[in-house]
């Protein structure tokens, strides 16, 4: 299982050192490869916070049916992770345009 990482990063990676020596990296390229990397890292944590306390929210409200408003509220807060990546990611690109 772990090789499997390490070829897939290497894999991942090998074009970027290839080119490394032939250009640099401007400051604008670093700000879209951050902002991208804010908005799919805070979705993707946000979608398994959302899978995990959707699924124990559900459970709860099963057993005890007035508690569903804040199952609700805890669910609403997971899904605010998201947001807040691509809040991130629209200040990064406001101060490279």
């Amino acid at each position: 299982m772990k090789i499997n990482y390490i070829l897939t990063i290497t894999l991942l990676f090998f074009p970027m050192l290839l080119s490394a020596s032939e250009s640099t990296i401007s400051d604008e390229g670093v700000a879209y490869i951050a902002s991208a990397l804010a908005v799919g890292l805070s979705t993707i944590a946000g979608g398994i916070a959302v899978g995990l306390v959707g699924a124990a929210a559900m459970g709860a409200v099963g057993e005890k049916p007035e508690i569903s408003g804040k199952a609700l509220i805890f669910l609403g807060l997971a899904e605010g992770i998201a947001i807040y990546g691509l809040i991130i990611a629209i200040m990064i690109l406001g101060k490279v345009g």
